[in-house]
């Protein structure tokens, strides 16, 4: 009885023991089913559209023109910063992207508007705020924000920093 005994375990082992080993080769090529479909998704985004766009009856591709812009300075500012000791400054010159000529014409009007802005708003940063790209993309974004709120209707389509130095 003791031997039928043994003999009965193991084949019990042997019965798990290839279940074990379906469950591996499933998960197992389910695992390289997967991987083979995020490889071909990522060739597809990624070299997929590299082809010219296809042409009718030998026409040429037709080609997106980029919009003329006009670049319009602003004075340099010179702003001393908010901290507790020492004084800081902030010298910077900004640029305005806009979309044609005729903006200027109606942005010029709203300058001292826009200034009292930038000064309101430039004085009450810290040195803290100004490290590394994020905080000056902040403060573009800020920048714009406050400029277009200013000359409403009209729209400034970026701000550029031409020179940035705090000491």
């Amino acid at each position: 009885m003791a031997d039928e005994d043994v003999a009965d375990d193991d084949e019990g082992e042997g019965d798990g023991g290839s279940g074990r080993k379906k469950k591996l080769i499933l998960f197992g090529g389910i695992g390289i089913v997967g991987l083979l479909a995020i490889g071909g998704g990522a060739y597809f985004f990624l070299m997929g559209n590299s082809s010219p766009p296809p042409m009718v009856d030998g026409e040429q591709p037709v080609q997106e023109e980029q919009k003329p812009v006009v670049f319009y300075d602003l004075p340099e500012m010179t702003v001393n910063l908010a901290t507790d000791g020492r004084s800081t400054y902030l010298k910077v010159r900004i640029a305005l992207e806009l979309q044609d000529r005729g903006m200027v014409d109606q942005i010029s009007p709203y300058l001292p508007r826009i200034l009292d802005a930038f000064q309101i708003y430039l004085r009450e940063l810290r040195p803290a705020d100004l490290e590394g790209s994020a905080g000056l993309f902040r403060l573009k974004e800020e920048l714009l924000r406050r400029i277009n709120l200013s000359v409403y209707p009209a729209r400034v389509e970026g701000v550029l920093f031409k020179e940035i130095l705090v000491q």
